[in-house]
């Protein structure tokens, strides 16, 4: 890979980092590391938050998937379904884009990242816990790899002369 392509992968990256966090934690408000601060500062000052959003947590796979399927016509649970899926399909494009990436790759980033932001919800009392969103993002990112994967090539838009 060019060293400009690199750093073009690398920026790509950073800027989808950054939106996958600004989406899932701040649900998409300003990223502000001062929340983020004075969230920790009030769960090490209270423990029992986490204990609290433990209880609310879904750790039965399919629990969720199947109520967002049964109820796919009202807009937040077809957003909770597809948006899951929809995220992490950049996750598994990076992965095949770099080169360095296989399937397992993309399973495994899939997975870490997923579970690295579903854990800062619950440590930062900035949401809930779910097990499907580890499966839905899990299969974003596999997505995203089988799309390179059929597509290898980039697709060039032809010049009209």
């Amino acid at each position: 890979m060019k060293k400009r392509n690199r750093k073009l992968l690398i920026l790509g990256y950073a800027l989808y980092v950054y939106l996958l966090i600004k989406i899932i934690l701040f649900k998409y408000g300003a990223v502000d590391v001062q929340v983020l601060w004075r969230q920790l500062h009030s769960v090490l000052e209270e423990p029992g938050m986490i204990q609290n959003r433990l209880a609310f947590a879904n750790f039965t796979p399919f629990v969720s998937i199947n109520r967002n399927l049964d109820r796919l016509s009202q807009p937040n649970d077809f957003m909770n379904l597809f948006g899951n899926i929809a995220l992490f399909i950049p996750q598994g494009i990076f992965i095949r884009l770099s080169g360095k990436g296989s399937f397992l790759t993309a399973f495994l980033f899939s997975l870490a990242w997923s579970a690295a932001l579903e854990c800062t919800q619950i440590l930062l009392a900035m949401g809930s816990f779910d097990v499907d969103d580890l499966i839905l993002n899990v299969l974003g990112g596999l997505i995203g790899y089988a799309i390179c994967r059929v597509y290898p090539q980039p697709v060039v838009l032809q010049k009209k002369s």
